[in-house]
């Protein structure tokens, strides 16, 4: 009898290196979209959980931002159910308009409604089905922005409870899996809208397979693992280093001792401890405070989202909100 298909027994094989080392009776959750690349994990997932003892269910999240939507996900429910995943659940979100943007608003609510998920549930992971494509397109939006090792590091495969067991598996590779095993897909229409970066992105990517020869794609998603590397050990002397320093104020000499590398980090650590939104914050933030330490000229209080102040006065660095007016 012959076996899966190479894209099939590829996806199988990710997907069981997940599920190595999960309980009997574990419930994993797929989060799925309809998409091929969600509806080939759940296919996988559904088909290796047995061999673990491991139940398989999914979150559907309708993000209302297309007419339709709810048919859609419902339509995606339906198929996974299909598949043998139990439970399949569908969870509507509010995406807020404006603000950062559609496709970071949308990230969020997902997230969200995913952790909630999760914990109504009492699932050990879940998994999402971003592909080394997405991977790739993730490292070429950081190098635009003129991103550190951080974001260039792009997703991890595994933070928390989440997993993405396809970050080796190619966009193509998925469709093919999906065709040959007859699964029925659904493709979003925003993946085509160029208002969307990320698909201008995609795009971008196509373009410069086209004219620098094929291997763009995976040397990006290599170049990832590789700074990932990097980043992970400069976040853990950062984490250590901010242990070291204490509540504020802080000694300007104990910071600026850091090396630049490890002293950036220490100040994005110390900001968001002090109430400054993850969202906002930004290089040029942690850039304008490290010029307290090594450009003072007896200059103001530096302003960084949350209504914060830095402020240096002579030997001590103070982080907090503005100083009341008298």
């Amino acid at each position: 009898m012959p076996g899966p298909h190479p894209t099939t027994a590829a996806i199988r094989h990710a997907v069981r290196s997940v599920l190595l080392g999960r309980r009997p009776g574990d419930l994993v959750l797929v989060a799925a979209s309809g998409g091929a690349d969600s509806t080939v994990l759940a296919a996988a997932a559904a088909f290796e959980a047995p061999a673990f003892g491991v139940r398989v269910g999914a979150v559907v999240v309708d993000h209302g931002v297309q007419a339709g939507s709810r048919g859609v996900a419902a339509e995606a429910a339906e198929r996974l159910v299909r598949l043998g995943l139990e439970p399949v659940e569908v969870v509507s979100v509010t995406v807020p308009q404006g603000g950062r943007g559609l496709e970071a608003a949308a990230r969020e609510a997902r997230y969200a409604a995913l952790d909630a998920a999760a914990e109504r549930h009492g699932a050990a992971l879940v998994l999402l089905g971003h592909t080394l494509d997405d991977q790739a397109e993730q490292v070429l939006l950081g190098l635009t922005r003129g991103s550190g090792a951080r974001s260039l590091a792009g997703m991890a495969s595994a933070r928390g409870r989440y997993r993405r067991p396809l970050l080796g598996i190619t966009r193509l590779e998925c469709r093919t899996s999906a065709e040959t095993e007859g699964l029925r897909w659904w493709d979003d229409p925003m993946n085509e809208d160029p208002i969307h970066l990320r698909v201008r992105a995609r795009r971008a990517l196509a373009d410069l397979e086209r004219d620098l020869g094929p291997g763009v794609t995976a040397a990006l998603a290599r170049t990832a693992d590789l700074l990932r590397d990097d980043a992970e050990h400069l976040e853990a002397l950062a984490e250590s280093a901010v242990a070291d320093l204490g509540g504020g104020p802080w000694r300007v000499e104990a910071l600026a001792a850091l090396p630049r590398a490890v002293r950036t980090r220490v100040w994005r650590r110390l900001l968001l401890a002090a109430g400054a939104p993850a969202g906002q914050l930004a290089t040029k933030h942690t850039a304008a405070c490290d010029r307290l330490l090594t450009g003072w000229r007896g200059q103001g209080p530096v302003h960084v989202p949350g209504g914060l102040r830095v402020h240096r006065s002579h030997d001590r660095v103070t982080i907090g909100p503005p100083a009341p007016v008298e």
